[in-house]
């Protein structure tokens, strides 16, 4: 206990320390076991990660008792019970095993794991000669068999990375079994045993002492024998390291993951090449390819570029190249290798990086140029994204990656664009700025002029990149969060573009960026949003006259006969519509600790004022085939509301969804144009005046209402799913949504107590606070009110209570989340349908923040 406490001595002087205690502890205690049992022919093997002379804190034991088979199985018995018993007495993990010589060989014959433990044995105590025997053959046994079992190892690697994912990229790693990780260092272990081939030993075992060294962090923070690096317990982590803060700790870490993966990489592709050669003997290769022995053995070369040829499946350097007299030699190499679906050689990496300074198979190629340090060499700046964590939940890459991805997923799209070139550097640099203060956008440009200034582009082009680079969120934060029927909304977007090729590009760009973040990220839903947005900057860019024009609605028939009943009654009328949609991809987990939003807090929702656009439902969730035409995942239920206009309508049906926990996906307001079959009666009642909407003021889903006594219809199309369980039934959310219009539903009061409740079942997290502002230029016809927050139960409804209670209109809403941070835009008016001064806006800002807090 003192040797875990003393903050003097860490990492591998802190393992090695603790595991010879241990050792001396074990061998004490077989030495009295084997006397009160009388078994002399026995040793005390360690295997695994113990028998390697390390222990982490809360590591368990891997012990195998080794005998002779001459004692009795009673004495035998009674010898493990002597030493086994008082262990577990201690509370200590315990991976332990009896076994004769013979039966440990064959034990590892017909298990692989087993097999590789014994390839860590150390002796304990007893006979050493029974241990030495025993490495021996162990070592024998695997030389022997490697040809068959590496493969079966290497299958065992690829299932556990599906399995557990790649450890350089998750915000909450398994430091042991992900890829990159522990294990995979041990499986490296075993192929240099086999004398087959070995990994590059470059940085290899600093990476392997520095994930060990934050597993002994973690088991003492914890105080539990994990491996899973958890967000909660990564600051204490990095303080027990001495570290600066979470993200030091896991760039780290990330880095260790990737310098692990690479060797892994490097060292499987030459194990494979050794096993394909072993399997066929030279002088048959000669036959096959009807060449002579000799110039079989030697290898065939095929050019894949100026200076590159391929070379025994793998990219390798022409014996002409000069990598010191050729600067542009290593983009050529990896571009070669990228689009042949090759893997550049370690020697060529070697080579290009001693030297002064496409598709899917760009991520491997990149990253054997990016751990010889080539891509720093040329990109400076990469250096500051490398390995740096995002924390937050829609991305699934570390920045340097992400960059990667969206290069890759703009391969695909060059076919979409005038200047693929332009496109593919406007996607590796786009989130180049991350790497420093401030926004990253900003930065982002400033170095995206930078290198491409450097790699030899002109003034104008150069302008293309920097601004694609600047503004690589304008289509789809434009999309999700502004009105598109406002012809200001159209108007800002074209007066940053200009032009109709960058539009092309910055198209182009959105949907690889959006992509390579996450199946959160994109959905037919935002794919519709954006190319909407684009087709009307695009017409006014071209000059057309109703670029900017909205594109009429038409209600269908089940919204008709809502409104029917809902204008006949003068009351709420529901209905529930189960939805679905094509999906957009191949099915994927999503990320760790995404969440839809639910009615009163996060949830992907569009409620547009307007529509003529794609049906707005977001539920990345539900990801299935890429095929369009094939079967559509449902999506939830469609919950129709038809209701009189009045003042607390939006509140008011986000507080009784929130209370019957209901998750909101989607949402449409829209005020219904009347009824033929009621026009009627309405001229009637209204002595053959005017249209009763010209009373009603701006459309709004907390305006003041008309004074007349047939009021305008409000429809709000909410896309909903329950928590869990069941969904509620219509006709209980019908009674509580006339009981909250009519103030007999306390929802402050119910969405309190789920409140207190929830506070007593979790431990919440610090976020940073709300920030709720004006956006300027927003919208001629209306002010746009612009909310960031946390996620949090009944956040939307404490939203529409304070715009309520401001007295202003809501003429549409646009409710996103990024993570578990919510990003809404209200339009709102002043009851005669007029923008807010902007006094008066500024003090509703203040007033929405203050309710959030």
């Amino acid at each position: 206990m003192r040797l875990l406490q003393d903050a003097a001595v860490t990492g591998p002087e802190r393992r090695t320390s603790l595991a010879r205690l241990t050792d001396q502890w074990l061998a004490g205690l077989f030495e009295r076991a084997a006397a009160r049992s009388g078994v002399s022919g026995a040793a005390l093997v360690a295997v695994g990660g113990y028998g390697r002379g390390e222990l982490s804190p809360r590591s368990d034991l891997d012990l195998l008792l080794l005998h002779d088979g001459k004692a009795s199985p009673q004495e035998v018995a009674a010898l493990a019970d002597h030493l086994w018993y008082p262990l577990w007495d201690l509370g200590l993990d315990l991976d332990h095993s009896v076994r004769t010589l013979t039966e440990a060989r064959r034990t590892a014959r017909d298990d692989l794991k087993a097999q590789l433990g014994l390839l860590d044995a150390r002796h304990l105590a007893g006979s050493p000669d029974l241990t030495t025997a025993l490495r021996t053959a162990s070592f024998a046994d695997w030389r022997e068999a490697a040809p068959k079992r590496l493969p079966e190892l290497h299958a065992l690697c690829l299932d556990r990375a599906d399995r557990q994912g790649e450890l350089q990229y998750l915000l909450e790693p398994d430091l042991k079994e992900a890829r990159g990780g522990l294990r995979d260092v041990t499986a490296l272990r075993a192929v240099a045993a086999s004398w087959l081939a070995d990994a590059p030993r470059a940085g290899l075992e600093d990476a392997r002492g520095c994930l060990l060294d934050v597993r002994d962090a973690l088991h003492l923070v914890t105080g539990r024998a994990t491996d899973r690096l958890a967000l909660q317990e990564q600051d204490q982590v990095a303080a027990a390291l001495g570290l600066l803060d979470a993200d030091t700790l896991l760039r780290q870490v990330y880095e260790s993951a990737r310098t692990i993966s690479y060797a892994g990489d490097v060292t499987w592709r030459e194990v494979g090449r050794v096993l394909r050669a072993r399997s066929v003997r030279p002088s048959l290769r000669g036959l096959m390819s009807g060449r002579s022995g000799r110039a079989a053995a030697k290898g065939e070369r095929s050019p894949l570029a100026e200076g590159v040829v391929e070379h025994d499946g793998e990219a390798v350097l022409a014996r002409t190249a000069r990598p010191e007299r050729d600067a542009v030699l290593p983009l050529r190499a990896a571009a070669a290798a990228a689009q042949a679906g090759l893997s550049l050689s370690p020697h060529a990496v070697r080579r290009l990086a001693t030297a002064p300074a496409a598709g899917a198979h760009t991520v491997p190629v990149w990253e054997a140029l990016e751990a010889e340090g080539i891509i720093t060499r040329l990109l400076p700046d990469w250096e500051r994204v490398r390995c740096r964590p995002q924390r937050n939940a829609v991305h699934r890459w570390t920045v340097d990656r992400h960059l990667v991805e969206t290069a890759v997923r703009a391969s695909a799209l060059t076919r979409r664009v005038h200047r693929p070139d332009l496109l593919l550097m406007a996607a590796l640099l786009h989130d180049i700025g991350k790497g420093w203060p401030g926004d990253h956008s900003v930065s982002g440009e400033t170095i995206a002029r930078d290198v491409a200034a450097r790699l030899g582009f002109d003034a104008k082009d150069t302008d293309v990149i920097a601004t694609l680079v600047r503004h690589h969120l304008l289509l789809i934060d434009t999309a999700t969060r502004r009105d598109l029927d406002d012809p200001a909304t159209v108007g800002s977007v074209a007066q940053v573009v200009r032009s109709a090729g960058t539009l092309e590009l910055l198209h182009a760009l959105t949907e690889a960026d959006a992509l390579a973040t996450g199946p959160a990220a994109w959905s037919r839903w935002r794919e519709g949003l954006v190319a909407d947005l684009v087709r009307r900057v695009g017409g006014l860019l071209a000059g057309e006259p109703d670029a900017t024009t909205p594109t009429p609605w038409e209600p269908t028939a089940e919204q008709e006969r809502l409104a029917v009943e809902a204008w006949r009654t003068g009351e709420p009328v529901l209905a529930l519509h189960t939805r679905a949609e094509p999906p957009m991809e191949a099915p994927e987990p999503p990320p760790s600790g995404t969440a839809p939003r639910s009615a009163g807090g996060n949830a992907p929702t569009r409620t547009p004022g307007a529509t003529g656009r794609p049906d707005p439902v977001e539920h990345p969730e539900s990801a299935g085939p890429q095929d369009s035409a094939g079967p559509q995942e449902p999506v939830g239920v469609e919950l129709l509301i038809a209701v009189p206009d009045r003042p607390g309508i939006l509140p008011a049906t986000a507080g009784v969804l929130a209370v019957h926990r209901l998750t909101v996906r989607a949402a449409d307001l829209r005020v219904m144009p009347l009824p033929e079959e009621l026009s009627g009666t309405v001229d009637q009642e209204r002595g053959g005046g005017a249209d009763p909407r010209s009373e009603a003021g701006p459309r709004s889903a907390t305006g003041a209402g008309s004074a007349a006594a047939r009021r305008p219809l409000l429809l709000l199309s909410w896309r909903v799913a329950a928590e869990y369980g069941s969904l509620p039934q219509a006709v209980r959310l019908r009674a509580d949504l006339v009981r909250a219009l009519d103030g007999t539903l306390d929802i402050p009061a119910r969405l309190a107590e789920r409140e207190r409740a929830y506070a007593r079942r979790s431990r919440r997290l610090q976020a940073p606070p709300p920030r709720v502002t004006v956006a300027p230029g927003g919208s001629r016809s209306a002010t746009v009110i612009e909310v960031r927050a946390q996620d949090a139960q009944g956040l939307l409804y404490r939203i529409g209570r304070a715009l309520e209670d401001a007295g202003v209109a809501v003429r549409s809403a646009h409710v996103s989340t990024l993570g578990a941070n919510a990003v809404d835009a209200f339009y709102v008016t002043d009851r005669d349908g007029s923008p807010l001064p902007p006094d008066t806006a500024t003090e509703v800002a203040q007033a929405v923040e203050r309710a959030l807090k």
